[in-house]
């Protein structure tokens, strides 16, 4: 269960960076015309117009976002804080199991506060969307559950293929600019 949690935590704080960076980077976005600079670019989902967001909608989310970060920020910062006294705790040459339950549940705490801040704010952006944009995006981020399941099985073979990938990067040096 705690594993679940762990990674659905994991996937709402992707998810909502990728969000919130698409929405910020909404003003900077180049010409259509314009071909993406590298292939993470072209392959990193849209979120605007998959979502098709209107103006007034990215406009509310900006404000939830300017609103939220602050509080996600200290509270982030909080729950690296306890997780660091924690593993002093359990590291410590004399541990004692008192300070160690302590320290645990200061943690806990840490993390549960950071978990209800997203949660508040994951809520206020699912009451912006529209029914069939609260569609699309529980199916990007199905898509995207899926993908986070298999990144283990595609790190492996990454690391299989790290030769091969080697070459073609030598390749790709060595070949001029057209």
């Amino acid at each position: 269960m705690k594993k679940y949690n762990y990674k659905t935590l994991i996937f709402t704080i992707l998810l909502l960076t990728v969000f919130f960076s698409a929405v910020k980077a909404q003003d900077e976005m180049p010409p259509e015309n314009v071909a993406p600079q590298n292939s993470n670019q072209a392959r990193r989902p849209n979120l605007l117009t998959e979502l098709d967001l209107s103006p007034n909608q990215i406009q509310q989310i900006r404000r939830i976002n300017a609103d939220k970060r602050p509080l996600v920020r200290e509270a982030q910062q909080k729950w690296r804080e306890a997780n660091r006294r924690l593993d002093q705790a359990i590291y410590a040459d004399n541990a004692d199991e008192t300070e160690i339950q302590v320290r645990l549940k200061d943690a806990q705490a840490a993390q549960a506060e950071l978990i209800k801040i997203r949660s508040a704010t994951e809520f206020a952006v699912r009451q912006i969307l529209t029914p069939d944009q609260l569609v699309k995006f529980r199916d990007i981020r199905r898509r995207f559950m899926e993908r986070m399941e298999n990144l283990p099985k595609r790190l492996k073979n990454r690391s299989l293929n790290a030769p091969n990938r080697e070459l073609l990067n030598r390749q790709r040096r060595l070949r001029p600019n057209d």
